[in-house]
C-alpha cells in the first residue's frame, strides 16, 4: 500500500518492494514529505569540493558540489521528516567540516559517533595520500543505544565496477543502516548516488525513500534494482549472511 501523502510527490524514476527513487534535486521533494516519517537518514551529500577526478573518462563535474550553501536548508528538512530520537548518519567534506558540523549542531543535532572507512588503496593527495573517509552519527533526541554496538572503524572493500565517483561500499552501508534502522524501519537517502543505500535498504527489507538529481545516476540505481545486482566483490559471507551483518 503506497504512503497516504505519496500522491503528493511526483512519479518515481523507480518503485517497487517499498523502494521509491526519485529524479530531482532534493530542496524540491523534501517539503513534501511528512514530518516524523523516517526511522534512519543514510546519505553521503556533495562535499563542497568541486570534485571532478576521472573514474568515467570524462572527468564531468559531481552536480551541486561547488556551493556548500545547500547544507542548512537540506538538513533542516532532513530533521523535520526525521523520527524523534532517531539517527542520521552522514558523510561530509573535510575542507569544510565547520560548515557541516556547526550547521548540524545548530539545526539541533548532537554528534554521537564518527565513523572511518579504510580504503584498501591509497589515493592521491599533496600533504597526505587518502586512505579514509568519514561520517558522523547525528542524534535527533535520545535514539535508543544499538543491541550491539559496531566499531567505529570499518573496512573498505571497493566495488567493481565502480558505478559512481564516489560510491561507497555497500558492505559497510548494509551494516550502519542494519544497526541503527529498527525491523521494518523507512529510510531516506537525499543524495542517493548510484543507489547503494536503496540496495542495502532492499537487501535488509526494508523501506527506503532515494533523490538522485542526475539522470545518469538515477539510470544506474535504478538498474541495480530492477535487476537485483549486488557487487560480489564487496561481499565477505553469503547474501543471506551479508543480511544479517
Amino acid at each position: 500500500m503506497e504512503p497516504f501523502w505519496s500522491h503528493m510527490l511526483p512519479r518515481p524514476y523507480f518503485n517497487e518492494d517499498g523502494i521509491s527513487l526519485f529524479k530531482a534535486d532534493c530542496r524540491n521533494i523534501l517539503p513534501w514529505l511528512p514530518a516524523e516519517a523516517f526511522d534512519l537518514v543514510a546519505t553521503d551529500p556533495p562535499y563542497g569540493v568541486s570534485y571532478t577526478g576521472h573514474w568515467d573518462g570524462d572527468g564531468e563535474a559531481i552536480e551541486g558540489d561547488s556551493d556548500p550553501n545547500w547544507i542548512e536548508p537540506v538538513f533542516r528538512e532532513v530533521w523535520r521528516v526525521q523520527k524523534p530520537d532517531s539517527i542520521c548518519v552522514s558523510f561530509y567534506g573535510w575542507p569544510h567540516a565547520e560548515k557541516f558540523l556547526g550547521t548540524w549542531k545548530a539545526i539541533g543535532y548532537r554528534p554521537v559517533s564518527l565513523i572511518a572507512l579504510i580504503k584498501e588503496h591509497w589515493g592521491f593527495g599533496r600533504f597526505t595520500r587518502s586512505q579514509h573517509e568519514t561520517a558522523y552519527l547525528l542524534a535527533k533526541g535520545r535514539p535508543k543505544r544499538p543491541a550491539l554496538a559496531i566499531s567505529d572503524v570499518l573496512n573498505w572493500t571497493q566495488a567493481s565496477p565502480l558505478l559512481h565517483p564516489n560510491q561507497k561500499p555497500l558492505s559497510a552501508i548494509s551494516k550502519l543502516i542494519d544497526t541503527y534502522a529498527p525491523p521494518g524501519g523507512y529510510i531516506l537517502d537525499p543524495f542517493c548516488g548510484s543507489g547503494t543505500t536503496l540496495v542495502a535498504a532492499r537487501a535488509l527489507r526494508l523501506r527506503a525513500i532515494g533523490i538522485e538529481i542526475e539522470e545518469r545516476f538515477c539510470e544506474l540505481a535504478a538498474r541495480r534494482l530492477s535487476q537485483q545486482l549486488f557487487d560480489f566483490s564487496e561481499r565477505t559471507a553469503p547474501l543471506e549472511q551479508l543480511m544479517l551483518i
